[in-house]
């Protein structure tokens, strides 16, 4: 009997379309083996086994059945997007348990391609935090049981790690897609602002949060945007040669790369150069006021999706976070913090095509009780770690988290390819040149006997 656990959503989707399988032999073997795994993994917060059997019995009745681009594919989504019928808890005890009576419009994308939504993942309290654990669950890096998946789609990226669905959907705001994408050994794409409805929470963190795909592979991340986008974002037959920048230095000031992370780029670089590329050292002119920058617009997201929450049901670093915030909205919501740096940006982007940077800073925090502990611990450790990212979020740049390389421990290594907008199509084809180059474990070994 052919196993569909394991593969990509292309390969399942061929398989469902040759009538080699059925959405529901396909979703039924995902869902056996989240209900033997997940105890130890944590990604999902609620499984929707019977609906899910259910939706896949009714893609199959499609008399479209033959062109859906996901016909049949499992997919995860991050539990701060509406799934009709179920909760939309946002990892919080102060959020309401009523179901949502629509889906969101890339949850009605991805079913209207054929996909089958197997359940909502794991995610920090208000989508706040780089680690993923609270009241409703902790979401554990399948490659290193000891670490967290990171945040704040850490349950989303937990569960393609460990082969529990081919694909997921999350969101970024700071980073949250390619932070653990970075940890779990995935791919994924930071839109650009305006080319996947956003929607998320109230406001989308001032217009900083997108959301997008979580893959094992390029070619899935890039199926699964164009649903998403409802756009096509065409493959090259060869990357046309680009100007590529590569960065060793974090953005926030006195935060420092690890070695494995630079050897990475490094790595990367050469290989890039190899194939044809123009890679040189440049540092983009990243402003000393960006750790502010990002520090009041982090808070202030916060401050308005904890309206109207009652308090005393808030982790207490949530409430901090939050009231930290508000002294900050006024400032954040003219915008013109985020339209200095793009203007800062824009000549380094004018000279060079892509900038490559490593995506995290270290390895991920341990999976311990973060949502327990102090704000300021909280922010340290995330700081600490995953300094890349929120730039390109106050830009509204598209960029990526490509795995490339392992950390000393075994778990995956990632760099950061980010572009200027408009460069979906040219980041993914670079991407996938990598991925030829580099091969990359797609799934993590997670089996009976591992701890």
């Amino acid at each position: 009997m052919t196993s569909w656990v394991g593969r990509t959503a292309a390969e399942i989707a061929a398989a469902v379309h040759d009538k080699r399988a059925t959405p529901r032999e396909v979703v039924a073997e995902h869902l056996e083996r989240i209900e033997r795994l997940d105890g130890r993994v944590g990604a999902f917060r609620v499984v929707r086994a019977e609906a899910a059997l259910a939706e896949a019995d009714e893609v199959a009745a499609r008399a479209d059945l033959a062109e859906l681009p996901l016909a049949g594919v499992p997919v995860a989504v991050k539990d701060n997007l509406a799934v009709t019928g179920e909760s939309n808890r946002v990892g919080s005890a102060a959020t309401p348990d009523a179901p949502a009576d629509h889906d969101h419009p890339t949850v009605a994308r991805l079913r209207a391609a054929g996909a089958v939504v197997v359940g909502l993942t794991n995610v920090p309290e208000l989508c706040v935090f780089g680690t993923t654990e609270g009241v409703h669950g902790t979401s554990r890096n399948p490659w290193d049981l000891t670490r967290t998946a990171g945040g704040s789609s850490g349950g989303s990226a937990a569960a393609v790690a460990a082969g529990l669905v081919p694909i997921a959907l999350g969101n970024d705001g700071m980073g949250s897609l390619r932070i653990p994408a970075a940890n779990c050994g995935l791919v994924t794409i930071k839109p650009g602002h305006g080319v996947v409805p956003a929607g998320i929470s109230d406001g989308d963190w001032f217009g900083m949060s997108e959301n997008g795909p979580l893959a094992t592979t390029v070619e899935d991340a890039r199926l699964m945007l164009a649903v998403l986008a409802d756009a096509e974002f065409p493959r090259a037959a060869e990357p046309a040669p680009s100007r590529i920048a590569v960065s060793l230095r974090s953005p926030l000031a006195g935060v420092a790369i690890s070695r494995p992370y630079a050897d990475a780029v490094k790595e990367a670089a050469a290989l890039l150069a190899g194939a044809g590329h123009e890679v040189r050292r440049a540092d983009p002119p990243y402003p000393l006021s960006l750790s502010t920058t990002s520090l009041t617009h982090w808070t202030a997201g916060t401050a308005v999706d904890a309206r109207g929450l009652d308090p005393r049901l808030l982790a207490r670093r949530t409430r901090v976070h939050a009231a930290v915030g508000r002294r900050f909205l006024t400032s954040v919501q003219n915008g013109e913090g985020r339209e200095r740096l793009r203007r800062r940006m824009e000549p380094f982007f004018a000279e060079h095509d892509v900038l490559l940077t490593p995506a995290l800073a270290r390895r991920s925090p341990r999976s311990v009780p973060w949502h327990e502990r102090g704000w300021l611990v909280n922010v340290l450790a995330n700081t600490n770690y995953s300094p890349m990212t929120p730039p390109w979020n106050l830009t509204g740049w598209p960029a990526m988290a490509v795995p490339f390389g392992t950390l000393p421990s075994g778990a995956p290594c990632s760099v950061q390819l980010v572009g200027r907008p408009g460069s979906e199509a040219a980041l993914l084809d670079l991407a996938e040149q990598l991925e030829r180059l580099r091969p990359w474990g797609r799934t993590a070994p997670l089996d009976e006997a591992r701890g």
